[in-house]
């Protein structure tokens, strides 16, 4: 397995890094918000799934 950050390999102390200052450069990362995970707008979590069929009349 080799360094997410740089490609060294892993030093178990600091798995799944090689060192602290990859490790160190990671967290910066997860702080300054460069890591995002894709999430809906407001306008699509409003109209609901698409493919959510409606509910019959009775």
């Amino acid at each position: 397995m080799s360094c997410p950050i740089c490609g060294k390999p892993v030093v178990v102390a600091y798995h799944p890094f090689c060192s602290r200052r990859c490790a160190d450069v990671d967290l910066g990362r997860w702080l300054n918000e460069s890591y995002r995970i894709p999430a809906e707008s407001e306008d699509e979590a409003e109209d609901g799934p698409a493919d959510e069929t409606p509910p019959k009349a009775h």
